[in-house]
This record gives C-alpha cells, structure tokens and sequence, in this order.
C-alpha cells in the first residue's frame, strides 16, 4: 500500500513540475514571438482589432503546446 501512495506522490510531483515547465516554455515563445515581430502585437490586437493576427497568433501558441505536450510525453 505504501508503494501505492509513493507513485502516486510521484505522478503529482511530476505533473506539478511538468506543467510549470510547459508555461514557462509558453511564456519564452510569447517573448521570441513579441521581440522578432516589427510591430507592437498587443497593440494590433487591442486597439487597431486586427482579428487575422490574433487568430494566427492564437493558432501559433496552440500548436506551440501541442508540441510542448508532445516532447513532455515522450
């Protein structure tokens, strides 16, 4: 039984530690994304309502956590 209750400490520990890794990589790739770009991005999406931006970016942090996930299984 103790055996039980250790893996599952385990599992939580890592899963704690996993996902504070994968925010932290999302966040690294906002500022990759923020510093490469020519433009203020938050500005565009807020006051100028440029919609195509905020879907690509939207499509990029999905696919950004899509792989994050996958590397994190693996």
């Amino acid at each position: 039984m103790e055996y039980l209750a250790a893996v599952q400490l385990t599992e939580m520990i890592s899963t704690i530690v996993y996902t504070i890794l994968g925010v932290g990589l999302m966040g690294l790739v906002w500022k990759v994304i923020d510093w490469i770009t020519p433009f203020p991005i938050m500005k565009e999406i807020e006051q100028d309502q440029n919609m195509a931006l905020a879907v690509l970016i939207g499509m990029l942090f999905i696919s950004i956590a899509i792989i994050i996930a996958a590397v994190i299984v693996s």
